[in-house]
C-alpha cells in the first residue's frame, strides 16, 4: 500500500531546504506518495516540482498567520496523509501541533539550520522546544543541529536521525556542458578567471565581505571577475558597495540562475562566506561539478569538507584568510583540480540522493502504524 506524504514548508523560494523538499519529492520509492505545501505564495521550486508531477499546494497568499489555523488542518484532511514532514522554523512550529490535533499519525521535523536568533530569542527557543513534542522524530542536517537540539531543546537522543543533504548526482555531473558555453550563457569573459557566489543575497550568506575580498584579490590579480548568482533584499546595497570599492565593472550581478550548474561551470572556484548555515545545497552541489570551494568553517560546512584536502576553510569574518585560500587557488591551478577533484568523490560516495531517501524512508517505516 502506498503511504501519502505531505511536506509543509515556509515558502518555495530558492533555499537549500526546498531541494531537500524536491530531492525526497521525486527521487525516493514508489512506496511513498509525497505532495507539498508551502505556507504562502509560490516561488521557483513551486514550478520545479509541478514540473516533476507533484501536487504543490499554497495554504495562504501572503503571509497571515490566522489563515494557518485553517488552512493547515483542511489540507491534511482533504489529503489524508499517513506522514506529516515539516521543513524550516515557521512550518515546524505551525504545523506539528495542527498535524496532531488533525489524527496524523507520523509527524517528522526536519532540522535545516542553526539560526542565531534560536538562542537569542528565549521565546522562540521555548516556543520551538514546546512544538518538537509533537515530532514522532527529527532530523537534523548537520552535528551542530543534532547537538542544538539535545543540548537546548532537551530532546532525548533516540527521537533525533542525523541524516545530512544529499543531492541528485544525475543531474550535478561535471561536463554536462563546457566552460566556454557556461560563461556565453552567463554573459562572462571566456578566457579571464572567475571567483563565484551562490545564493540568496541575504545577511545569513554576507556577500558584503565577498566583495570586500573580491577588491583586495582584484589588486592581486588584475584579470580576475567575480559573479554573485541570487537575489534578495541586499541586492541595491551589494550594487551600491561594489562601485564603492571600485570592482563594479568586474562584478556581474546575475541574478538568479535556475540552471545552477552553469555558475559551478563558469567559475574557477566558489567563496562562500557565510555567517551561519547548517549544510548549504550549493556546497555539495559545487563539489560534485568539481570545483574548488573556499568557505566559512561552521556548522555542516566543516563536518563534509577536510581542509585542506578536499575545500579550504577560515573563520567567518576572517577576510585575510579568504584572500589568501582564494589567491592560492587562482595562482596554482594544478592545487584547485587536485581539491575539486577529491572533493566530487566525496560527494559520490557520502551525498548521494539515493542515501538521503532511504535514510529519510526508513524512519517513516520506523514510525508507521
Amino acid at each position: 500500500m502506498q503511504r501519502r506524504v505531505l511536506h509543509i514548508i515556509d515558502s518555495l523560494h530558492l533555499g537549500g531546504a526546498q531541494e531537500v523538499v524536491l530531492n525526497l519529492a521525486t527521487c525516493g520509492s514508489e512506496r511513498f506518495h509525497h505532495e507539498v505545501a508551502t505556507l504562502h505564495g509560490h516561488g521557483v521550486y513551486w514550478d520545479r516540482l509541478k514540473e516533476a508531477g507533484i501536487r504543490v499546494f499554497s495554504l495562504s497568499p501572503h503571509k497571515y498567520l490566522p489563515l494557518y489555523f485553517a488552512s493547515i488542518p483542511w489540507r491534511i484532511l482533504c489529503g489524508r496523509y499517513d506522514i506529516v514532514h515539516c521543513h524550516l522554523i515557521p512550518s515546524n512550529i505551525i504545523a506539528k501541533p495542527l498535524a496532531a490535533l488533525c489524527g496524523v499519525s507520523v509527524i517528522i521535523n526536519h532540522d535545516h539550520t542553526n539560526d542565531s536568533y534560536r538562542t537569542e530569542n528565549k521565546l522562540l527557543l521555548a516556543i520551538d522546544r514546546f512544538t518538537n513534542r509533537f515530532a514522532s522524530h527529527i532530523i537534523p542536517v548537520s552535528a551542530s543541529c543534532r547537538d542544538f537540539l539535545v543540548e537546548y531543546e532537551s530532546i532525548e537522543p533516540e527521537r533525533i536521525t542525523l541524516i545530512p543533504n544529499a543531492i541528485d548526482l544525475r543531474r550535478f555531473t561535471p561536463g554536462s556542458t563546457t566552460k566556454a558555453e557556461a560563461r556565453q550563457k552567463l554573459g562572462l569573459k571566456p578566457h579571464v578567471p572567475v571567483l563565484a557566489g551562490v545564493g540568496r543575497l541575504n545577511s545569513q550568506k554576507n556577500f558584503a565581505l565577498f566583495l570586500e575580498v573580491a577588491a583586495r584579490l582584484a589588486q592581486r590579480f588584475p584579470d580576475l571577475h567575480f559573479l554573485l548568482a541570487g537575489d534578495g533584499p541586499e541586492e541595491k546595497m551589494l550594487r551600491a558597495k561594489a562601485s564603492a570599492l571600485g570592482i563594479a565593472d568586474r562584478v556581474l550581478f546575475s541574478g538568479y540562475v535556475a540552471d545552477s550548474r552553469l555558475v559551478y561551470l563558469a567559475a574557477d572556484v566558489l567563496l562562500m562566506p557565510s555567517r551561519f548555515e547548517g549544510l548549504p545545497m550549493t556546497l555539495l552541489e559545487s563539489m560534485a561539478m568539481g570545483l574548488a570551494v573556499v568557505a566559512s568553517r561552521l556548522d555542516g560546512i566543516a563536518e563534509v569538507i577536510d581542509d585542506p584536502d578536499d575545500g579550504l576553510l577560515a573563520p567567518p569574518d576572517n577576510a585575510n584568510l579568504f584572500v589568501d585560500h582564494v589567491s592560492a587557488l587562482i595562482s596554482n591551478r594544478e592545487l584547485a583540480m587536485g581539491i575539486a577533484i577529491k572533493a566530487r568523490a566525496k560527494i559520490e560516495c557520502r551525498f548521494s540522493v539515493e542515501r538521503l531517501t532511504a535514510a529519510v524512508e526508513s524512519i517513516y517505516d520506523r514510525h508507521l502504524l
